[in-house]
């Protein structure tokens, strides 16, 4: 709403003429009070050195943006707002959320030395990109990528990554500014992403609006609590014509590569039927034009709920894979809104509840014989590399930048045979 009200404001006072971040320096780092997903649209990221923001949390949008672009980003620094103006000298650190105002001689020299090293660990790791990741023990990882445009997936194949294992489709609904993308428009990009990745896997997801991700275009209406209300797979299923559109053009792009179809905010078997029928009578439209699809596609469901959890052996049953959103499974387990800083804190992957989560879902599909990944933020962070093998996952999705140092970070360990019980990742 925020957002919106601001284009308006921005149209009455005749300030639509210049995009906002046009002629950024190069090595800018933008520093606002929040930064909506419409802001991120219009960054030329290329000229941009870092984010800060004075809200957020490390899963809000705005983060998982800056990972995919490979940029430094600190969230929730409401406190040092007011010390920053614009044209200050800065150096964020990301990893450990220092922000320095106005750097000494001593202090620049120190950090830029920090950050060649970085970059030629980086070096390092790429070296290895695109070998296959194996542990000590030979135990083969899957390590793809996640993707929000046909550029970022070029991006992560680039990088190393076997295949997307998330493409955002949404940034498709927020970059259109006329409404709702047509079928045409949607088959073009998803075709484009399933020839680059071939016989690699390419795991589509369906429209996730709602959150803290609104188009323009659409009137959400009020709600209190808009994580809890009306978003993802609820939209869809309730907006007949939209997830109609979308599917036609999932399924004429899915003769072009391996491209699967994923249903996020799943949280019954009552939801994943209902639109595993929508796709149905898709195809049987599309057969009725004579128009060409693949029968066999693969229908999925991302579990980012408890009562996905707790149904994980019923979804099983029923879908062809799981891939693990950690970002809102975390928040929804936790009860702590992700983007909250003051409940940022409990927003905590590893903490033994979200962990139990996490093993009892791949349980369940190692039980039902299916494919289980994970395509949240927590897939990235190598400190849960470790217990997350442990757990049995096979498959990691991350941003492009994330893929060499992951695959680094798989090869350093050497670890026992994956554990059964549901409580393992404990």
């Amino acid at each position: 709403v925020r957002d919106v009200c601001g284009r308006i404001r921005r149209i009455l006072t005749g300030e639509t003429a210049e995009n906002p971040f046009a002629g950024l320096a190069p090595g800018t780092i933008v520093v606002a009070e929040e930064l909506t997903p419409s802001d991120t649209a219009l960054m030329d990221f290329s000229r941009i050195a870092g984010v800060v923001t004075a809200r957020g949390s490390v899963t809000s949008h705005v983060c998982i943006i800056a990972r995919a672009k490979g940029i430094a980003a600190i969230v929730g620094a409401s406190e040092c707002m007011l010390e920053i103006n614009t044209g200050d000298k800065l150096i964020i650190n990301g990893e450990m959320g220092e922000i320095i105002v106005a750097p000494d001689t001593a202090t620049e020299r120190r950090y830029r030395a920090l950050s060649a090293s970085r970059k030629r660990h980086g070096e390092h790791c790429l070296k290895g990109a695109h070998t296959p990741a194996v542990t000590r023990g030979g135990r083969r990882i899957a390590v793809l990528g996640n993707a929000g445009s046909v550029a970022e997936v070029h991006a992560a194949l680039d990088a190393g990554a076997e295949g997307i294992g998330l493409f955002r489709s949404e940034f498709l609904y927020m970059q259109s500014r006329g409404g709702f993308p047509g079928e045409q428009t949607q088959f073009e990009a998803y075709r484009h992403a399933a020839e680059l990745c071939g016989e690699r896997p390419l795991v589509i997801r369906t429209l996730d609006i709602g959150g803290d991700k609104a188009l323009p275009y659409m009137d959400f209406g009020h709600e209190e609590n808009p994580f809890l209300g009306w978003r993802a797979i609820r939209v869809s299923l309730s907006m007949h014509d939209v997830f109609r559109t979308q599917l036609r053009a999932l399924l004429r792009a899915s003769v072009f590569g391996n491209l699967r179809i994923m249903f996020p905010m799943i949280t019954s078997v009552g939801e994943f039927r209902r639109a595993e029928a929508a796709v149905r009578e898709c195809m049987a439209e599309l057969d009725a034009e004579k128009a060409a699809y693949n029968p066999g596609i693969e229908l999925g469901v991302m579990i980012e709920t408890p009562a996905a959890v707790m149904v994980a052996d019923l979804l099983a049953a029923e879908a062809r894979f799981f891939s693990i959103g950690t970002n809102d499974l975390t928040q929804y387990v936790m009860a702590a809104d992700r983007g909250n800083p003051r409940v940022a804190h409990l927003c905590d992957p590893s903490d033994t509840a979200v962990r139990r989560s996490v093993a009892m879902t791949l349980a369940a599909a190692r039980s039902a014989g299916i494919e289980a990944g994970m395509c949240g933020e927590l897939a990235a962070d190598p400190e849960a590399t470790a217990w997350l093998l442990e757990a049995g996952l096979e498959e990691f999705s991350v941003s492009a930048p994330a893929v060499a140092p992951l695959k680094e970070r798989i090869r350093t360990l050497d670890l026992p045979e994956v554990r059964k019980t549901p409580g393992a990742a404990e």
